[in-house]
């Protein structure tokens, strides 16, 4: 008989620093506990830090709590400079149900934690994604960077959804959500010229024609010496990530750029790596089932 092994809340926070190892190592500790943590993703071309965490709704909600404060502390957004757009220190923060009857208590969790936030640490939050009903993205928040967010606030276009109606003056806010899980995912050239990323960026992403799912930039790396394509992959079923890397390969050659090289940010859904791999191998009908591994988890 094989029964399924429930599994927990996952977060993954992205926060406005990846250059000071005093400031990351403050983090790390403020995001390590009661809940898990799996992975840290630190790019000092994007200043910015990504941790995964799982856990409990409670646990998370502690946990969070605990590294926003810490970002809150620690980090000046009027002195960031990093190729990634942000308009808070804890920039996004991000409740993710790892399986479809999860979502609830991942709404519960991010509600909870939003109340704590704007109580306790006196941010401003904003929802996102399925927080939301029109399903607004962090992007929508972000453009134009904290002094753009603090005029359209100020005009009445966006309200707060908890907290006070200002930025706080080097903390900024927090932009909240419940989403599926995605693949933050990059692909690196070898050129210093950005408008290729950028143009390779909006022939891939959905909003411009692309793969459905896929938001995509265009950035430049000055500290690695590369220009980067740099995607969410917010459905990984309906948009294979080889099928992506192929599109971004064949532009790059047209414009003759090599690729340098890709990036995965924090950890992937297993489907989407066999899927890639039974592509690779032209393995017919390979999927989770097949891999032993994942096979065991559920008993």
């Amino acid at each position: 008989m094989l029964l399924r092994v429930p599994l927990p809340l996952e977060s993954v926070p992205n926060v406005s620093e990846g250059r000071d190892p005093a400031v990351l190592a403050r983090l790390a500790e403020g995001m390590s506990h009661p809940a898990r943590l799996l992975d840290v993703h630190v790019d000092p071309d994007h200043n910015r830090s990504v941790y995964t965490l799982v856990g409990s709704g409670d646990e998370l909600v502690e946990t969070l709590l605990n590294g926003i404060g810490a970002a809150k502390q620690a980090i000046d957004l009027g002195r960031h400079e990093g190729a990634h757009p942000r308009v808070g220190a804890a920039d996004v923060v991000p409740l993710v149900p790892l399986e479809p009857d999860a979502e609830e208590a991942a709404r519960t969790a991010a509600l909870a934690l939003a109340d704590r936030v704007a109580e306790e640490l006196e941010l401003p939050v904003f929802f996102y994604g399925r927080l939301t009903e029109d399903g607004r993205e962090p992007a929508y928040f972000r453009r134009g960077g904290p002094a753009e967010l603090q005029r359209r606030i100020d005009g009445g276009e966006i309200t707060p959804d908890r907290g006070p109606d200002r930025l706080h003056p080097t903390a900024g806010g927090v932009v909240l959500g419940v989403r599926r899980p995605l693949i933050a995912f990059n692909v690196n050239l070898r050129s210093s010229d950005v408008e290729i990323a950028r143009e390779i960026a909006t022939i891939v992403r959905e909003r411009d024609g692309g793969f459905p799912g896929v938001r995509a930039l265009g950035l430049d790396l000055p500290t690695a010496g590369v220009v980067q394509v740099s995607m969410n992959v917010t459905d990984w079923e309906a948009a294979a990530l080889h099928e992506i890397v192929a599109r971004i390969v064949a532009e790059a050659q047209v414009r003759d750029v090599e690729v340098a090289g890709s990036e995965l940010v924090g950890l992937m859904p297993a489907g989407a790596a066999v899927a890639a791999a039974g592509s690779l191998l032209r393995i017919e009908g390979f999927d989770a089932s097949r891999v032993l591994e994942l096979r065991l988890l559920e008993r």
